[in-house]
């Protein structure tokens, strides 16, 4: 999709972080944007800023691990624009990191925010998309999605990237007209550690409550990490560019992406992965 301008984006999560530098990129280039997320206030802000760059830009609040919510979300789409041309499936949450064993509800928060939500995304943006024979979707996955992890987002994130590539050979193979990329970034400079304010009650139980030491050294160790990422805008323009250019893989961090060659090498040689040190 080369020409983008006087088209409609539609961007989950995009209250802070991501979200918010992929509206503001896309409205930059003539763009109208339905900016999605769960928290408002936050959401009535970020579409204020995006509105200045001269495109109409609208709000509305939408849980993503919710198919009515994101039902809703399509349909003021449609009421607003009468279709897509862009989706960002972007809104995500870290969970809680314990060493309290396996919280099957903190694993399932994780999973309906990160996997539903773009399943429900792709439920209710695709057929309008095929129908028109055009279109573009940007799944977020993570490098996490590449990295061995036992927790909810890790799991989250895989299942991303393989529903992703497989999107994007059905896409291909029946020449919808519609294209498809997966972000895998890196580190990058957002709230995601702090996503914690958004979970719901049913999925706060007491041994995220009260994180062990360990716990707190590794959560401490991600918002660190986080904080010397790259920009979000930065991530913003190479999204652009491969809605623009067709292009299914965005990493943000190349370096990282050389550290899965043993990964790759031990399944190609049927060999036991080489066991890593467990970041403290």
């Amino acid at each position: 999709m080369r020409e983008l301008t006087g088209k409609t984006a539609v961007v989950t999560g995009a209250a802070s972080g991501m979200g918010r530098a992929f509206a503001d990129r896309f409205a930059r280039s003539g763009m109208n944007v339905v900016m999605s997320d769960i928290e408002r206030p936050r959401l009535d802000e970020a579409v204020a800023a995006v509105s200045t760059h001269g495109t109409q830009v609208i709000g509305v609040v939408a849980d993503v691990a919710d198919g009515d919510s994101v039902d809703a979300l399509g349909a003021a789409t449609i009421d607003v624009f009468g279709t897509a041309h862009v989706v960002c499936n972007n809104a995500g949450v870290a969970g809680g990191i314990t060493d309290g064993g396996l919280d099957v509800d903190n694993w399932k928060w994780v999973v309906d925010v990160n996997l539903w939500g773009v399943i429900h995304g792709h439920r209710v943006f695709l057929p309008m998309m095929v129908e028109q024979g055009e279109g573009h979707i940007v799944n977020t996955a993570s490098m996490a999605g590449h990295f061995a992890g036992h927790s909810g987002y890790t799991a989250s994130k895989w299942a991303v990237v393989g529903i992703t590539l497989g999107l994007y050979h059905e896409m291909k193979g029946e020449e919808t007209g519609v294209g498809v990329s997966c972000l895998c970034p890196g580190w990058v400079n957002t709230e995601i550690a702090n996503s914690d304010r958004n979970r719901p009650e049913w999925a706060s139980p007491n041994a995220l409550a009260e994180p062990d030491e360990q716990a707190e050294m590794r959560m401490q160790f991600l918002r660190d990490m986080l904080a010397g990422g790259m920009d979000p805008g930065e991530v913003a323009d190479m999204v652009h560019e491969a809605v623009c250019e067709d292009d299914f893989w965005i990493f943000t961090d190349m370096s990282m992406v050389g550290l899965l060659a043993d990964q790759h090498a031990s399944i190609i040689e049927n060999r036991n992965p080489t066991p890593r040190q467990r970041l403290r």
